[in-house]
């Protein structure tokens, strides 16, 4: 039986939470927005039987401290080196969901030396098709109505009754729980002010308006498999199948029946996949070879640029 570890470190004075579990190859879990280690929890599990699983709560994020400050991807991915620096961790294989793809993307484009693999998620950031709902909440003075959309007193009485349908067994979702955990996150004042703060470095009313799409081919060095849900209302699964054509010898993964949280709802397969996909690659060239594709890239006149 594998054992689930919840540890803490203080990086920079901020207490950061995370899992840890396993031995073997680094895998590090990034989750999404909103959400928080517990999203991996199944994954974790079986993963952690032949590696060592990293799955932290961002800063601003589950239990993680919540300061004010820069919650943009570029902070995200320098404190996810800082964790792995002081958890004398030297490179990983780095899993990211929604949000967290792109901070996982920013990671390895920050960051090589740190990075082996890549495993994208249902991933943010490779265009600016993204739900009407985040749209909505990223408008201007939107925060005014939070108190009123989140309410404490409804996170507390569905999370009760949640339970007892789970008993009883009338409500196996994941989608639906994975879901709720990320409304309910925000009846508290904290988590609505990271929330905001970190959504509106990425989405705007137009959509997403950060884009990796132009420094994909810097992936090239690097093992990529891109898993996504065919069904996902979040984020379109046009965007992995562009993903899997822009990064060379990218793998591509499709979830038939999947949602938005595909290692959530169908987790024996999401760890088959990325065991295999761990098993059948050796890490990437590193640092030497991620500055020869720098300086040798020529872009193509259809490569979209930052909206």
């Amino acid at each position: 039986m594998v054992i689930l570890h919840r540890q803490h470190v203080t990086i920079h004075g901020h207490d950061v939470r995370y899992v840890r579990a396993g031995e073997g190859p680094v895998i590090l879990l990034i989750h999404g927005i909103a959400g928080s280690a517990r999203t991996w929890r199944e994954a974790t599990e079986g993963l952690a039987e032949e590696h060592t699983v990293i799955a932290p709560d961002l800063i601003g994020h589950g239990e993680s401290a919540k300061p004010i400050g820069d919650y943009s991807l570029g902070a995200h991915a320098s404190g996810l080196r800082d964790l792995l620096g002081v958890l004398e961790i030297p490179r990983a294989t780095v899993v990211g969901h929604s949000f967290g793809g792109g901070v996982a993307m920013q990671l390895a484009y920050q960051h090589p030396e740190c990075c082996e693999r890549l495993v994208l998620v249902a991933s943010g950031g490779l265009g600016p098709e993204v739900s009407w709902m985040l749209r909505a909440l990223a408008l201007p003075g939107s925060e005014l109505l939070w108190p009123i959309i989140f309410p404490s007193f409804v996170r507390d009485r569905g999370t009760e009754v949640g339970r007892a349908l789970w008993r009883w067994g009338l409500l196996r979702s994941s989608r639906l729980e994975e879901m709720w955990r990320s409304y309910s996150s925000l009846a508290d004042s904290p988590n609505r002010r990271a929330f905001l703060r970190t959504l509106r470095s990425v989405v705007d009313t137009r959509g997403q308006v950060v884009s990796a799409m132009d420094r994909l081919y810097l992936a090239a060095w690097m093992p990529t498999v891109i898993i996504w849900g065919d069904q996902d209302n979040i984020i379109p699964v046009a965007h992995g199948y562009a993903a899997h054509e822009a990064i060379p010898g990218s793998r591509l993964e499709i979830f038939e029946g999947a949602d938005h949280f595909p290692h959530a709802e169908q987790p024996e397969r999401f760890v088959e996949v990325v065991s295999d996909f761990m098993a059948s690659t050796i890490p990437g060239g590193g640092p030497e070879t991620y500055h020869d594709l720098l300086v040798s890239y020529r872009p193509s006149s259809d490569v979209p640029s930052n909206p």
